[in-house]
């Protein structure tokens, strides 16, 4: 496959061709989709673990004595909750509720904050901030010069334990450390940060992009023992479906308000005034047109982004915007908006996914999935 030379590459790609990645275009970059298979590598993070390049994943870090005025007002979510060393999700809006991007907020420090965001959004995102910047905050894209390498699965933590001295049992979900300057291999910038989008135990950790490869080589002989494999694209996917996260421009976009995604908990309307409070406070008091629920398939078939969801007579009652076969429960599972009104909300209501022509029957599931095993 030829690739443009347009296409972006993070510090790793060597090593992914090395590895026989098969690789893909993905937001912009060249990114490996799989090593061993699909399959082989989910099993190895739920099971084992698994390291994935997240390099393609953007920073902006946040500084200066406004830095949390200018978060408290981006973001749904109560960065006054924050501490150092500290991590909470969240979701930005628009004024009118629609979800710019779901992220993470790090607080580094009271005046230094680090934000996360998705991939195809790096520039959009980093205008709409600028844009959105009253407190006058410092604000600085720094995506570029940042590497980022997930390690997830139960041996997660003794993998990466074996590179650092840091007590990482010490290190609760969603609190993340800075090691110093120059004692992680060479990186001036690194964080081990206890989060991941797979449903598994696990850490994200962040450097500087030249250091990157010492970081994953690194990983890989210390994982070798532990039956840790690379993983790509595509068992990143399989593994967030099976637990229920939701992807930004399929399950999450500006035409989706995080009150119908499900994502109320993330959605402080009594904090303060922030981007699209408004909005969302009438949504929450109405109620939302529509709701995110899971499904399992209990026939055969493998739902797709955009198949209708339907009642027993036939009637369309919803949109599929995630699905694929889940390897773990051998069927086909997915997420989908379905209209507030139904009476198949609940978990067990008797749906169908239209597949082409057919009905195929299905049930109302609420994730994570992969917790059923």
């Amino acid at each position: 496959m030829t690739v443009d030379s347009a296409m972006k590459r993070t510090p790793l790609h060597s090593r992914h061709v090395q590895l026989g990645a098969r690789m893909m275009p993905f937001a912009g970059f060249d990114m490996p989709v799989q090593y061993s298979g699909i399959i082989d590598e989910h099993f190895a993070v739920r099971e084992h673990a698994g390291i994935f390049d997240v390099s393609h994943m953007g920073e902006v870090e946040v500084t200066g004595p406004h830095a949390f005025e200018f978060v408290q007002n981006l973001v749904s979510n109560d960065a006054a909750k924050l501490y150092d060393g500290k991590a909470m999700y969240t979701v930005m809006c628009t004024p009118e509720g629609g979800i710019v991007d779901d992220l993470l907020v790090y607080r580094r420090s009271v005046d230094s904050y680090l934000l996360v965001i998705n991939a195809s959004n790096i520039e959009s995102d980093y205008a709409w901030m600028v844009s959105n910047n009253a407190a006058k905050a410092g604000l600085r894209n720094v995506s570029d010069g940042v590497g980022l390498i997930a390690v997830q699965g139960p041996a997660a933590m003794s993998i990466v334990q074996k590179i650092t001295d840091v007590p990482l049992d010490d290190l609760k979900f969603y609190h993340f450390v800075e090691l110093p300057p120059d004692t992680f291999f060479g990186s001036e910038n690194a964080i081990i940060s206890a989060t991941g989008y797979t449903g598994e135990p696990g850490v994200e950790i962040y450097c500087d992009a030249d250091a990157t490869g010492a970081v994953w080589d690194a990983l890989m002989d210390a994982g070798n023992d532990k039956g840790l494999k690379p993983a790509g694209l595509g068992a990143r996917d399989t593994l967030r479906l099976e637990s229920g996260f939701c992807l930004y421009g399929n399950d999450i976009t500006t035409g989706t308000n995080p009150i119908e995604a499900g994502l109320g908990w993330v959605t402080k309307i009594d904090k303060g005034d922030f981007i699209g409070r408004d909005a969302l406070a009438k949504v929450k008091e109405a109620g939302p047109d529509r709701k995110l629920v899971g499904f399992k398939l209990t026939e055969k078939g493998i739902p797709r982004p955009g198949y209708a969801i339907v009642d027993k007579a036939g009637n369309e009652i919803g949109t599929v915007t995630s699905g694929s076969q889940s390897p773990l429960l051998e069927c086909g599972i997915g997420l989908g908006y379905v209209d507030a009104d139904s009476s198949l909300l609940q978990p067990g209501s008797e749906i169908a996914i239209r597949i082409r022509k057919n009905d195929v029957q299905a049930v109302v599931a609420k994730p994570p999935f992969h917790k059923e095993k």
